[in-house]
């Protein structure tokens, strides 16, 4: 079998300028951060991002890499307007395609199938078409209706995080919410993905593991071995999200240079300094998970 295995600095080695990049996870939940800071690293521009956003999306913004966007929202969640995404909405330096959370999981099931739209009631009557002029309607051969036509949105790479995987690339999450992970990864050419624990294939023959694996490993590109990899955003059941680190993250957009001085505090240092200044693995592991 194939050996997956791969570092952060050669998963974005294969990503190019003008590409489009799928993020998995949901606002400030089980986010591949590591995989975002390997991006803030680099010197990649002009990305079509498609996302359920969160502090990815901010940072990417903040530092410049997205010429367009793709989302339903973006959000910290308990923190409802993320900072830097909104500075950059608000001066339009972003091209937008802003749909609710239902027509951008048709997009990615579109493109999972390889179908260029699918139709749906979503969006009939709603100012998400206004704001959409280039969403059309189709008529049905069945009736004399008329529905939306969700395009598809197809991924040239998407990024996730999960719980655990083998070097195969076979992939488990055992959080409460699978969020639409396996449709990103379905969506995509290239999926790269980051996990907490990286195990021997063995471990998915035990018990009912094989239950928490829900894409084939065939749509994983490469596995990145990456403990903490989803802070400051959770990974439930493993780590909840690092509400300390959002606010100072939040308030550093209300101060001149908050931004590069974020930057040179917690991306420029590389991994290893990063979790060391939270304290290890250890302390993030200790964050609680929330309560809802």
């Amino acid at each position: 079998m194939a050996n997956k295995q791969m570092s952060a600095t050669q998963v974005v080695a294969q990503m190019k300028d003008g590409m489009t990049v799928g993020i998995g996870g949901w606002g400030p939940r089980r986010k591949p951060m590591a995989l975002v800071r390997e991006i803030l690293r680099s010197p990649l521009k002009d990305l079509t991002v498609v996302a359920y956003g969160g502090a990815d999306v901010g940072m990417l913004c903040a530092a410049g890499k997205v010429k367009k966007l793709v989302f339903a929202f973006v959000s910290l969640d308990f923190i409802p307007l993320e900072p830097y995404f909104r500075m950059a909405r608000q001066s339009g330096a972003l091209e937008v395609m802003e749909v609710d959370e239902g027509l951008f999981m048709l997009g990615l099931k579109a493109a999972g199938m390889r179908v260029p739209y699918i139709p749906t009631r979503v969006g009939l009557g709603t100012d998400v078409l206004r704001r959409n002029p280039g969403l059309k309607l189709t008529g049905s051969p069945y009736d004399d209706k008329d529905w939306v036509a969700m395009p598809a949105l197809p991924l040239d790479v998407a990024l996730l995080h999960v719980d655990r995987a083998d070097v195969r690339g076979v992939c488990q999450i055992k959080g409460p919410d699978l969020y639409m992970d396996d449709l990103f990864a379905r969506a995509a050419r290239q999926t790269f993905v980051s996990c907490d624990e990286l195990v021997d294939s063995s471990y998915f023959e035990q018990g009912d593991e094989a239950r928490y694996v829900f894409w084939e490993r065939s749509h994983t590109s490469g596995v990145v071995h990456m403990p903490g990899g989803a802070h400051p955003s959770s990974c439930a059941p493993l780590y909840g999200f690092d509400a300390k680190h959002f606010k100072d993250y939040v308030a550093s957009a209300k101060e001149a240079g908050g931004w590069q001085q974020y930057v040179e505090q917690y991306v420029s240092c590389g991994e290893q300094a990063y979790l060391a200044q939270l304290g290890g693995l250890e302390a993030v592991r200790k964050l609680p998970l929330p309560v809802f």
